[in-house]
């Protein structure tokens, strides 16, 4: 052994370390990466802005049920 034991678990904590950090940045550069790419296919969906009249009257008698009961 070259080194003292203290010296070998710091050299091994920081190849560790250093392994784990450069892996999480390859990871978040891959995940930003398919994102973009995958936003260049987003279809925006069609949206019913209002809510109709008969669904706010089932709403409401719904919660008055709920309340009474």
């Amino acid at each position: 052994m070259d080194g003292s034991l203290l010296e070998q678990g710091t050299t091994l904590m920081l190849v560790g370390m250093g392994t784990v950090f450069v892996f999480l940045t390859m990871l978040v550069v891959a995940v930003t990466g398919m994102a973009r790419f995958a936003a260049l296919f987003k279809k925006e969906p069609d949206v019913d802005t209002g809510i109709q009249p008969d669904e706010v009257a089932a709403i409401t008698a719904a919660i008055t049920k709920h309340r009474s009961s």
